[in-house]
């Protein structure tokens, strides 16, 4: 393991050096991907530097222990040596978590689908209980939100709903929401009150970089269109949405939020860049999880992975087989705990990987 934390060490100590030169501190995209990996590695740091004085503390211990001599001392090494040999497991878990390597896209900011299934007005419904909810637990996390295009349901809610995610590893944190969302209640149109059961999808995309993903400007149509607002009616007398179909995979991006034309053409871009690249990425992800057999796996976007169940005031995952009965709190964003489970869980997954290299 040593070995191991000696090589990032040497990596940290380039990154140090880097994050400080005046032409690194001039390109500020250059400078915030070294920074953001500074971070990252001074906690690998903190923990090697721990590891090796717990070891420092344990050859000591052990060498005051073998030599005997004065009781007080050697009372001493011995407790020193039990809080050593006792911390360094804890430490060493840790340590292998920490080098697993972090997937490149986990840092990215995301745009995000909600899209109603089954159920009619009630999915519709339902779709604008997630975007809430969404927009809450990213407030919480100190993140930016931004909506890019929506369709309203009839009775409230959202046919589909599109809305871009910006702040600090947001992908790594939102990726496990993609898949299908289930709600059990009884509609406000029931007069039976006999409960339901809707349905609503989400997608979670990584932004892509234009370098990442090129788009040959022939391959895509240009329909330029006036942005409508509740009800379809039209909200302004200019073309100023923007939808763009994308002729080799059929694909569509659209967004008609800014007054500019030239802006909702920039934002539809990146949406159809991050649709494309998410295309590529699902394909990835469901071999890995075919070759990992993953519970967390984001790769089955069709797959239905948590219910919310009004009457019980429950909430289950279906993937890790997690319920809690607080639906209130986690409805109005409180999802911390559900995505520490998935994290937890997903981690595990890599670290059994990853075992074999220790």
């Amino acid at each position: 393991m040593l070995e191991k934390l000696d090589i990032v060490k040497q990596r940290f100590d380039e990154v140090s050096d880097l994050i400080i030169q005046p032409d690194i501190i001039t390109d500020q995209k250059k400078y915030v991907q070294l920074n953001k990996e500074y971070k990252d590695l001074k906690v690998i740091m903190d923990r090697r530097r721990r590891y090796l004085e717990l070891k420092d503390l344990l050859r000591e211990a052990e060498e005051i222990l073998s030599h005997g001599g004065d009781p007080e001392m050697a009372e001493m090494a011995k407790l020193q040596l039990e809080e050593a040999r006792e911390a360094l497991p804890v430490l060493e878990e840790e340590i292998k978590m920490l080098l697993i390597p972090k997937d490149p896209e986990d840092a990215k900011d995301v745009v995000m689908e909600i899209r109603a299934g089954t159920g009619g007005d009630e999915a519709s419904i339902f779709a604008g209980d997630l975007y809430r909810m969404y927009t809450k637990y990213c407030e919480s996390r100190g993140w930016k939100t931004h909506v890019l295009d929506f369709s309203e349901g009839t009775s409230g809610g959202y046919k589909e709903i599109q809305f871009e995610v910006t702040g600090e590893d947001v992908y790594g944190t939102l990726k496990f929401e993609a898949g299908v969302h289930r709600v059990q209640r009884v509609p406000q149109t029931e007069t039976q009150g006999r409960v339901h059961t809707s349905a609503a999808t989400v997608m979670v995309l990584p932004e892509a970089e234009e370098f990442e993903v090129h788009i040959d400007p022939k391959d895509v149509r240009i329909d330029y269109f006036c942005s409508s607002g509740p009800g379809g009616q039209s909200v302004n007398t200019t073309y100023s949405a923007v939808r763009l179909t994308h002729l080799p995979t059929g694909i569509v991006a659209q967004c008609q939020d800014e007054k500019s034309q030239h802006k909702n053409k920039d934002k539809a871009f990146r949406v159809l860049r991050s649709r494309l690249y998410d295309m590529e990425l699902a394909k990835k992800q469901e071999e890995d999880a075919a070759r990992r057999n993953s519970q967390v796996s984001s790769g089955d976007r069709s797959a239905k992975i948590r219910t919310y169940n009004y009457p019980q005031g429950r909430v289950t995952d279906h993937r890790i087989g997690l319920t809690l009965y607080d639906l209130q709190n986690i409805i109005n964003g409180d999802l911390q705990r559900i995505i520490d489970e998935l994290m937890l869980v997903h981690n595990t997954e890599k670290l059994k990987e990853a075992s074999e290299a220790f």
